[in-house]
């Protein structure tokens, strides 16, 4: 069975962090770019992070710059994102998605609206005291 599997949310107090992970199953993930994107209650979904598989250049959503960083590993076919300095705005459903077109830059993927090779079933983040 193919697909993106997402660990790591949780409740933590503003000023932590978290660690997401995003692992695949049935597929490598060196073929694909791969983003975070998040839905909170109410609002539009944003694509907060995307790196690249071809030159590992990587895109921020202007919200998470300086504190949230996108690494992947292709030797354990996992790609992260590390989240510091964590915000209650910060608090939604963060989602692993992957896209095989070559043709998307990482800000691309990270501005599409769906549409993805790949999405993962979705990690709650809550940022609350």
């Amino acid at each position: 069975q193919l697909q993106l599997v997402e660990s790591g949310g949780g409740l933590v107090q503003p000023g932590g962090s978290l660690r997401l992970s995003c692992a695949a199953s049935g597929f490598t993930l060196d073929h694909y770019a791969i983003g975070w994107v998040r839905q909170a209650p109410g609002k539009e979904r944003e694509g907060v992070s995307c790196i690249s598989n071809t030159d590992s250049s990587t895109y921020y959503a202007d919200s998470v710059k300086g504190r949230f960083t996108i690494s992947r590993d292709n030797a354990k076919n996992t790609v992260y994102l590390q989240m510091n300095s964590l915000k209650p705005e910060d608090t939604a459903v963060y989602y692993c998605v992957a896209d095989s077109n070559t043709l998307l830059t990482v800000q691309g993927l990270c501005m599409m609206d769906g549409g993805y090779d790949y999405w993962g079933q979705g990690t709650q983040v809550t940022v609350s005291s």
